[in-house]
């Protein structure tokens, strides 16, 4: 079997790649011209040079293939130019599932996001929860937006689809918004700690791997959701965990919530000034995610899917040891 995996270079399709090589899959990776692919290269694995905004790439990418995971996305709370959010996440997800189906793929596996559903009223939310009324960031919108064409594809075309909802991620090698916090929080560049008491679903990045793998090679799951997650823990407590496991003390400030969002805001007008960042990474849309919450229910992947959840704990040490090896 031949499997086309897009996102290969990011934090979770790394990790998917070094779980699918001693499979004996013949892989096929679609990476940008800009990716970094030197641990690709050093596999046997085929580099195909596109972008999933190309339609006609993605055909050339998927000729002679099975079955396409695609992780692709952009993942982030701020960007210089936010319009990359909606070429990408929406656009780029309707080239990748029509190209799917003009190529005849027999199955495909799309990563999407627990963010999607926004808040549901039901606590904790599963697969089967109507989606909140509201997405708390223009990524979780347009990830929303995109798995909307995809699911419409799917229910009109006969797309062979089955759909994965990560919750929030950690593990080593995250260079996106959870292990930056880490970083900052190890490396004493936070002033302050935030919305300690707002609950969070959390995940090892292993584990999510191994959900793709799993809802790639079950038979008959086509217009399956599966939402990969199962341990809920308050920011609170994963500073304490990260305090104790690194040995750090952690900010002797807590910042009142209506707080944080005045600076957020503050700190986003600017960073769309300067174009860089926000400082501390306090984007207003990462902000409205951690105000918000998210508690979801992971359950069905480890009933359906044969999946077991690693301790966070597990994935907060494995972090810490990444980042202070590569600092």
């Amino acid at each position: 079997m031949k499997i086309l995996v897009t996102g290969a270079t990011g934090f979770i399709g790394t990790c998917l790649i070094r779980r699918l090589i001693p499979k004996g899959y013949r892989l096929r990776c679609l990476v940008r011209k800009t990716s970094r692919t030197r641990a690709l290269a050093e596999r046997e694995i085929e580099l195909f040079i596109g972008d999933v905004t190309d339609k006609d790439t993605l055909i050339k990418a998927m000729t002679g293939c099975n079955r396409v995971l695609n992780l692709a996305n952009v993942y982030s709370f701020w960007e210089r130019d936010p319009r990359i959010y909606y070429e990408v996440n929406v656009e780029g997800t309707r080239k990748v599932m029509e190209a799917a189906l003009e190529m005849g793929i027999d199955k495909v596996v799309h990563v999407s996001t627990a963010g999607i559903f926004g808040r549901p009223s039901e606590i904790p939310f599963s697969e089967e929860s109507p989606v909140g009324p509201k997405r708390f960031s223009e990524y979780f919108r347009t990830k929303y937006e995109g798995d909307l064409i995809a699911w419409k594809l799917y229910k009109e075309r006969h797309l062979p689809l089955v759909m994965i909802y990560p919750v929030a991620v950690l593990g080593p090698g995250d260079t996106k918004a959870t292990g930056q916090y880490i970083a900052r929080l190890i490396n004493k560049r936070l002033p302050a700690t935030v919305f300690e008491n707002k609950r969070f679903t959390f995940v090892h990045v292993e584990d999510v791997a191994e959900a793709i793998i799993k809802a790639a090679e079950k038979e008959n799951n086509f217009g399956e959701k599966y939402i990969i997650g199962n341990q809920c823990l308050t920011f609170g407590e994963i500073n304490r965990m990260v305090s104790e496991i690194a040995g750090v003390a952690l900010p002797g400030i807590r910042m009142p919530d209506f707080l944080t969002m005045i600076n957020a805001r503050l700190l986003t007008i600017l960073a769309n000034i300067i174009k860089k960042p926000p400082l501390w990474g306090m984007a207003t849309d990462q902000m409205r995610v951690m105000k918000a919450e998210f508690v979801a229910d992971g359950s069905k992947a480890e009933k359906e899917l044969g999946i077991t959840y690693t301790p966070i704990r597990n994935a907060i040490e494995e972090t810490i040891i990444s980042i202070r090896k590569n600092t």
